[in-house]
């Protein structure tokens, strides 16, 4: 399956695709760039705040608005006033560290990690802002946190570690927000690049993005298979979600990063955003409930 081109960016690090059933548009980031996008697929417009540092990712707040993971710590934002809110930050004290992906559990909590800006190993840490905006540290000695994504049944918590191409799969509490020991369920090969951000359908199935690799994989988790894959104009493939109507289009957000000229003129598309009708389903996106 070859993914179709959605909206043509030049994004240094497109990241976090997140679909807003409310208002039927997606919301993504460019990480290095600082920017907010919220790209409406019916008019084919693309409104960007720009918010003057590094910027994770994004979830949707129950209340309304959105809760953002930044440089600077969580805050909540109000994309009407395009206001910035801190919350807290539980990496002041490492300025040379940033936040990266994450996503809300069913519970409405925020989860979150961390990475060093030169990318040293075990550096980074996955954290947990709960709705009474209580910060906790669930795992430490992460190189860099990337997608998260729970079982239907709520009882597991799969977690990317991108640079030893692992995805981790976590007992997992949804009523307490309790991880226990986790085990290690895919090990991506290098011919594959390496595992991004993630998603999950309504089979089960894990969707993570290959950068450096050119597509989107659906990975069984059982038994640890590529079952099928979705093909990118774009080698430096970052994420992906479920969005549409009936959430069943993939979307797909690339990078333009670290690539020469060259590169750059071998892939135009890079740093774009990408979309394709699936045979599969997703889930709404869970909100932060504080």
């Amino acid at each position: 399956m070859q993914a179709e081109l959605c909206f043509r960016a030049q994004a240094q690090l497109g990241e976090g695709p997140l679909w807003d059933e409310r208002v039927n548009c997606l919301y993504w980031v460019d990480i290095m760039a600082g920017d907010l996008h919220c790209f409406c697929p019916a008019t084919q417009q693309n409104h960007t705040w720009q918010l003057g540092q590094l910027l994770g990712t994004a979830v949707l707040r129950q209340s309304g608005g959105l809760v953002l993971a930044l440089r600077d710590g969580f805050a909540f934002f109000d994309t009407d006033r395009g206001m910035l809110t801190p919350i807290a930050d539980p990496e002041a004290h490492l300025p040379g560290n940033r936040f990266n992906d994450g996503r809300c559990d069913a519970n409405g909590r925020f989860w979150a990690g961390t990475m060093a800006l030169t990318m040293a190993r075990g550096a980074g840490a996955l954290y947990r802002l709960d709705p009474d905006l209580a910060v906790h540290t669930m795992l430490t000695g992460v190189t860099i946190s990337n997608g998260i994504a729970w079982s239907q049944d709520q009882r597991t918590m799969y977690y990317v570690d991108t640079a030893p191409r692992t995805v981790t799969a976590f007992a997992f509490d949804v009523e307490t927000g309790w991880m226990g020991n986790g085990r290690v369920i895919l090990r991506i090969p290098a011919s594959m690049g390496y595992p991004d951000g993630m998603t999950i359908d309504r089979d089960g199935k894990l969707w993570i993005a290959h950068y450096d690799g050119g597509c989107v994989r659906r990975w069984d988790p059982d038994t640890g298979k590529v079952l099928t894959a979705v093909q990118v104009a774009a080698s430096k493939v970052t994420a992906c979600t479920f969005g549409g109507p009936d959430l069943n289009i993939l979307y797909i957000t690339t990078a333009a990063q670290e690539m020469s000229a060259a590169q750059r003129a071998a892939e135009p598309l890079a740093g774009s955003l990408f979309a394709r009708q699936m045979p599969y389903q997703g889930f709404p996106a869970n909100r932060f409930a504080g």
